[in-house]
Order: C-alpha cells, then structure tokens, then sequence
C-alpha cells in the first residue's frame, strides 16, 4: 500500500516569517497557480520528511483570524472547513513571531478549536536574546494544548525539529482551546442540539463567515439560529474578548519580557525613514539607485542575450534545410522570443530589488509615508499597496483593491493603477532608452538613461495620483476609510527568500509573455512572409527592372527585394492602412503593427519588431537593437527611432493601457463594462494626444 503524502497547511498572520519557513521545508521545489474561481495566488511545495515520509506544503494567504474580512482570508477559512478538499490539512502550521505572539494567538486558538492538529511554529527565536524574551515552552505546550516548535527560519535552526514534530501530528491533542459555548451559551446550546453531529465552533463559522463545509449548507440552518449582522459581529467580539483572556492567563507563566535588556533601533530608524522631510528624500535615493543600477547591472548580459539570439538565427538559418520550417524558425520564432528573453537581466535585477525592499521590512515604511500624500488627493494608504504592487503587474495590483472598503475610493484606485510603470513596460522603455537616450554621465557620475527610466516611473505614478484627483471631485460617492499598516521589523533579506522570489516571479514573467510571444511571433512572420497580388510575387522582377539603370550591388538589391515584399505582404498592407493615424506621432506602420500586438501584452512590442526586421532584412546576425538603429523612413530619409519620435514612443507607452488582461480584470472587479471601456478610452486617447504633442514640439 502506498502511504499518502502527509498534508501540511502553513497559516499565519502577515509579517510571521511564513513563507521564510515555507522556503526552508521546500527550497525551489514549488508550484506557484491560483485557487480555482479566483486569483488569489496558491504556492503549494514538496518536502521530504524524516524516515522517508513525503509531505505537500501549504502557503496559505496570511490571515489575522478567522472572522474574514477579505478574499484571501476567505480562501483559508473555507478550506478549514471543507474536508473534502483534496488539500484539507493533516496538520496545521501556525506560525508566530515571538515579539507579537499575544496577537498572533488569536489566529491559533481559533484553528485548534477546529479539532486540526495544530503545531504552534514560533519563529524569530534568534532575536529572543537581542528583546529581552524568555519563554516556558513546556508550560505554554500543556496550555495551549499542542506541541510547539522553537525555529529561526532565517538562521535556519530548528527546520528539522520541525520536521520530526510534523510525522508525529496524530499524537497531538484535539482539545480546543475555547469553549464556544462560552459566547452565548444559551445560542450555543440550541445549534448543539439542532446539529448534534456536526463541531459546534465549525457551525458557528459557517454561521458568520458565509462558507459551507461538508454538506451542510446556510439554507439548512433554520431561521431561528440566524442571527442579524450587528448581534453576529456583537458575538465575533465577545468571542474575541474571550480568546485574548485566555491567552492573556497563557501567556502570565509562560512568555517574560526584560525592558532593561531589550534594544530598541527600531524607533530610531522609523524616525528617520518616516520623517516628513528626510523620509521622502531617503525614498527618492532609493529609487535612483534601483534605476541607475537596473541599467548599469544589465548591459553586459543584455548585450550577450542579444547577439546570441542573433547568431542562433544565423545558425538555424544556415543548417536547417532551406524551406518555410526553416524561415519559420529563423526569421519568426528565435526573433520573436529573443526579443523578449534580452529583457531578463533588467526583470530580474527590478524584482531584486522590490524582494530586498519587501524583505528588509522598509516598503510598509513607504506605504505609510505615500498615505499622507494620497489623503491629499482623495485617496488613503490602502490606495498605495495596490499602486506599489502596479510596478510589478497591473492585475494582481487590480485585485489588491478588494481590501478597500469604501467603494468611490476602490473604483479610483482600480482606474488608475494601470498608470503605475509594470514590468511589461520595462522592455518597451529599456530599448528606446537605449536607442534614442545617449549613454552618457550626467555630472560625471549619475547615467542619463537610468535618469530617464526613473523619470518615467515617476511620471506614471504621478499621473496616477493626478487622475485620482480628478476623479475623486468628478465621482460624487460619499464615504471614508480608515488605514491601518503594520510596520515589522527591521532585518536582513534572507537570500534564499530574494533568490526564490526573483527565480519565481522572472519565470512567470518569462513563462507568461513566452506563450503570448511565441503564438503572435508565429502568425506575424506568415503574415509578413506571405501576400496577395502580383506585387509581392513578382517583387524580384519589379525590383530589378527599377534597378537596372543605377548601380547597385548584389546586396543592396536583397535588401530592396525583401524590403518591398514586406511592404506588399498582408502585414505590410495592415501597417500602410493604419499609417496615416499614426504617422504625425512620428511612427511608420511597422510600429503600428507592434503597437496594435503589444495590446495582447505590453512586451510583446519588441519581440514583434523583432519578428518583422527579422522578415524584412537579410542580415540575421545583424542584434535586434541594431536592426531598430538602422531603420530608416524612405520619405524623410531619418531614422525611424529618432529623439522626437523615440520620446513620443516613450509617453505613449507611459498612458497608454495596452493591456487586454487589465482590461479583463477591471471588468472582473467592477462587474461592468462602463468602466474598463471608459479607462481605455481614456488612457489611449491621452496617450495618443500626448505622444502627438511631443513630437510635433521636438521633431
């Protein structure tokens, strides 16, 4: 008989370590998808277990209890209760941080009430010293009725302890730790009674929270045991008041905290990072340094990924047998992903840097800082997770709005995150940059073009914030919200965390535009390759009939050819068709074309410049970025990527939303098309306005 794997949920409160530890059960061997019917994101991993038992490791999203407020912390309450999801836990996980584990409690006794064997993980032990904290392990085990694990998961002690305690879970109590009784008795007694089978505390979660578990659904529970809002929420603070009592008497014998030993920096540090002045300056060198470095880290292996696509295009080309596979797979497909995998030292080095932001614990200190300039505009704090998040991807930035409850501050803040720099941009800015930004030093030291990256980060945001403005004296929905952020400690990044965060997020990036760019590549070379008439048929002939009173050499004559064939394929004719609207923003139709694909995703406009020079030329070893710098417009006789028509490029990009998916989304979380519609019309025609406005002012 083959033994199952053992199912372990990790759950905690946001900012325990949680997925510290749960990189440390599983290091790379993770699958990162979302929950079915919602975009919540599942991280589930695999982790060998002392005497050769398997376990599967559960990164439940971070909850502080189980009276849920959000959708992530609906996604952990109905998979408590449900137990026959195939991911319903043997064993519960619930790690606490030792400088809070009186808040952290909360969310333990809850799940131990369940009848889940629960192993209490207290994490952070190596700062116990450094607080002044002594802790009664076996005391706090008799009371709280469970094993408890002493772990540092940054320093890594007490990872296997763990993983001994995890194979020995059926010997842990199921004896709760609150008896639910004690909220209201005479209540309690009635559901007992009425459902004798079923967990009395289960029954009340079912009853609060609006989930289902097993087969009993709400309708079974008859009338007289519902009870209106304000009395569930009256009893969900009675039970609370009840829960922190007994953690209080817990926690009397069994936690000792010495003030004399205790050394607090971090008041002195969040004096100077959150100061009013000095906060917002330290931010602003933080920033430019990111910039300055995601161009000056990057060049080396940027340049490397591209010659070397350029040469595999060669290589295809000269060995495969000559035919449409062929042209196929050197003109349309290497381009085109190679057009995209240039990008990955500068993805990479970006969330780098969000990851050792994120980890150190200095980003909330930014969230708490860009809430008093948000207030200002009609927004609160909650608006700024969602916009900081928009650096990394619309969509799940989109999603992280469903935490604000005023619904004329939520609609904003979805509206206007599309303004904020995403990832998908970075490509788009990082060759034009490159093409049209000369690589010099400002003041012998900063580079001009990791100023002009940062530049137009910033202008997004400042946009975003503008439109909110705007949109707040033009939306007249009355409501206000409170903002509360927890600041965690100060600490070092944990390498493996960054190293796990970077892998993971690079490849999804990688992963995610690949399939896009591989499908578009695709259709775009037989669009490109193929025609219809005698024009491009005959292109050989036409050609060389022009040529045949200039000189002319044989491969100046290629470049005609294959030139005025693309011009007459179907591609050709679509770009010529859409140029005229284009052209007085200083692009020819082969921008067109990459800017109309690049709506499927923002990347993807490179990767089909790419596939098009690719097509159109006849140098294959010629590197994508060079191809874009010798292109040239035949009427003006200027390159195509000049400085007007480079920064017209640029602020298009900038407003534009150009992106089906956030469109999608928007429709998603608002339930209606009035307002994705309305965001894109917005967005394209200031995008269209402003790049116009620029380069007839800079040709």
């Amino acid at each position: 008989m083959i033994n199952k794997n053992i199912n372990v949920a990790l759950i905690g409160n946001p900012n325990t370590g949680k997925t510290s530890v749960f990189n440390q059960l599983t290091g790379l061997n993770q699958q990162v998808g979302n929950y079915p019917g919602i975009t919540v994101e599942k991280k589930i991993g695999f982790c060998k277990l002392p005497n050769n038992i398997k376990a599967n490791i559960l990164d439940l999203p971070g909850t502080y209890s189980l009276n849920a407020s959000s959708i992530d912390e609906n996604v952990v309450i109905e998979l408590l209760l449900n137990k026959n999801d195939k991911l319903y836990p043997d064993v519960a996980l619930v790690v606490t941080d030792v400088e809070n584990l009186k808040r952290n409690l909360l969310l333990f006794t809850q799940i131990k009430d369940l009848e889940i064997p629960t192993i209490l993980v207290i994490n952070m032990a190596d700062r116990m010293e450094h607080k002044g904290i002594t802790l009664n392990i076996p005391y706090l085990e008799e009371h709280l009725k469970t094993k408890i694990a002493l772990i540092s998961s940054r320093k890594g002690f007490g990872i296997e302890e763990l993983k001994k305690m995890i194979i020995t879970y059926k010997t842990i109590s199921s004896e709760p730790c609150l008896n639910a009784s004690v909220i209201d008795p005479e209540y309690f007694d009635s559901l007992r009674k009425a459902f004798p089978n079923q967990l009395l505390y289960k029954l009340w979660l079912v009853i609060t929270q609006d989930v289902n578990f097993l087969n009993l659904e709400r309708k079974e529970i008859h009338s007289s045991f519902t009870k209106s809002h304000s009395d569930l929420k009256r009893l969900q603070q009675k039970e609370t008041i009840k829960r922190y009592q007994f953690i209080n008497d817990v926690l009397k014998e069994g936690l000792n905290v010495d003030a004399s030993v205790a050394k607090d920096f971090r008041s002195k540090l969040d004096r100077v990072l959150t100061h009013k002045v000095w906060g917002y300056f330290i931010f602003f060198v933080i920033l430019f340094v990111i910039f300055q470095s995601i161009f000056d880290w990057s060049k080396i292996p940027m340049d490397f990924i591209d010659s070397t696509f350029a040469s595999l295009s060669t290589l295809a080309n000269d060995t495969l047998p000559a035919g449409v596979l062929t042209n196929l797979i050197s003109q349309g497909i290497i381009p085109g992903i190679g057009g995209i995998l240039i990008f990955i030292p500068q993805i990479a080095f970006l969330f780098l840097f969000i990851s050792i932001l994120e980890e150190s614990g200095y980003m909330s200190r930014v969230v708490f800082l860009m809430d008093k300039i948000m207030r200002k505009f009609g927004l609160s704090g909650k608006s700024v997770v969602p916009l900081i998040s928009g650096t990394a991807c619309a969509i799940p930035a989109i999603m992280a709005t469903r935490n604000i409850e005023n619904w004329k501050e939520r609609i904003i803040t979805i509206l206007v995150t599309p303004f904020t720099t995403c990832s998908a941009r970075l490509p788009v800015y990082a060759i034009i940059i490159a093409l049209v930004i000369p690589d010099t030093r400002v003041l012998g030291i900063f580079n001009l073009q990791g100023l002009t990256l940062m530049l137009l980060y910033l202008l997004g945001f400042g946009m975003a914030i503008f439109s909110a403005y705007v949109l707040n004296k033009i939306l007249k929905i009355k409501g206000k919200t409170f903002f509360v952020v927890e600041m965690p400690n100060y600490k070092l990044p944990m390498f493996k965390n960054v190293a796990i965060n970077v892998i993971e997020k690079t490849k999804a990036f990688v992963f995610g535009a690949g399939k896009i760019i591989l499908a578009i590549s695709i259709v775009l070379w037989f669009l490109a390759s193929y025609g219809p008439g005698k024009k491009f048929n005959n292109a050989d002939e036409i050609i060389r009939t022009k040529s045949e009173n200039t000189t002319i050499t044989p491969q100046e004559l290629d470049n005609k050819v294959a030139s005025y064939k693309l011009e007459n394929s179907y591609i050709g004719i679509m770009g010529k068709t859409i140029e005229p609207a284009i052209s007085p923003l200083g692009y020819d139709w082969k921008i067109g074309i990459a800017i109309i694909s690049s709506f499927a995703a923002r990347e993807v406009f490179v990767g089909t410049l790419a596939t098009i020079y690719s097509v159109g030329g006849s140098d294959n070893e010629d590197t994508i970025k060079n191809k874009m710098a010798a292109e040239i417009n035949p009427e003006t006789g200027k390159k195509i990527f000049n400085f007007a028509s480079g920064i017209s490029l640029l602020l298009f990009y900038a407003f534009a939303l150009q992106c089906a998916s956030t469109l999608a989304i928007t429709r998603k979380e608002t339930n209606s098309w009035k307002w994705p519609l309305g965001q894109l019309i917005f967005m394209s025609g200031f995008a269209y306005v402003v790049a116009l406005i620029a380069y007839q002012i800079l040709k």
